[in-house]
Parts: structure tokens; C-alpha cells; sequence
């Protein structure tokens, strides 16, 4: 019987970092549409930074940091063979369904300007990528 492969935790770092930022940046157009705009932060008029820059904000990076903490816990699991194969279909795909509806979100009228959609964009992926990181890095410290 051949035994379980060896994978880099290396590899399960980059992968479940990419997915996480993938997920953020799936989290930011969805949000765009229901006018969480993370653009608000910053050149607000009067100075008051309005309550859905600042949900915008921490729900990127929470779904950031949890995207990458669980996609690496999982990806630990099915490299050592503990994941059931039925749960490893479901989740990929529970995550393309998510990543669908980004891309169908994305592919209609924008309600922001396009250059300031493209710097909102820009720190979401940042912000997803240091926070999916941040997560998938704490999920192999554990293992």
C-alpha cells in the first residue's frame, strides 16, 4: 500500500494563500454591488469616513484571513489523506460557485468611476493577500 504523498508546506502556504486572496477579491466586486465601497476610506469630502467603507473593510480582511486559515488547514488534511473526497468536492465546489458569482457581479455596469475601481481593486487585493497569508501561515503553525 502506498503511503500518504509528501507536499510542501510551502506549496499549501501559496495555495491557500492565493485562494483566500481570490476569495477577498470575490468578497470586494459582491460587495461593490450592494454598495460597500472601500474607496470611502479615503477622499470623503467633509472628512467623515462613512460605516460601509469600514465594513468593507474588515469583511474583506475577515473572509481573507479565514479563506486562507481553513484552505490550508483543509489542503493539510487531503495532502495526509484525512479528508473525505466527497468533502473535498463540495468545497472546490462551494468556492467556484463564489468565485462565479464574482465574475457575474463583475461583468455588469460598475456603480463606482473606473479608475477608482481599479485602486479599489488594487488594496483589496493586498489587503486579501496579506490577510489570506496571515491565515494560512497560522493554520500550518498549528499543524
Amino acid at each position: 500500500m502506498p503511503g500518504t504523498p509528501y507536499f510542501s508546506p510551502r506549496l499549501i502556504l501559496g495555495a491557500a494563500a492565493m485562494f483566500g486572496m481570490l476569495l477577498a477579491l470575490g468578497i470586494h466586486i459582491l460587495g461593490q454591488r450592494f454598495g460597500l465601497d472601500l474607496g470611502d476610506l479615503w477622499g470623503t469630502p467633509n472628512g467623515i469616513i462613512p460605516a460601509t467603507a469600514a465594513i468593507a473593510w474588515w469583511l474583506i480582511a475577515a473572509v481573507a484571513f479565514v479563506g486562507g486559515y481553513v484552505t490550508a488547514s483543509l489542503l493539510f488534511s487531503a495532502a495526509s489523506g484525512h479528508l473525505p473526497r466527497r468533502l473535498q468536492h463540495a468545497l472546490i465546489a462551494g468556492g467556484l460557485l463564489l468565485l462565479i458569482a464574482a465574475g457575474q457581479a463583475a461583468s455588469g455596469p460598475s456603480p463606482v468611476p473606473t479608475l477608482h475601481g481599479f485602486y479599489n481593486g488594487i488594496v483589496a487585493l493586498m489587503l486579501g493577500a496579506a490577510m489570506a497569508f496571515a491565515g494560512a501561515h497560522f493554520a500550518l503553525a498549528r499543524h
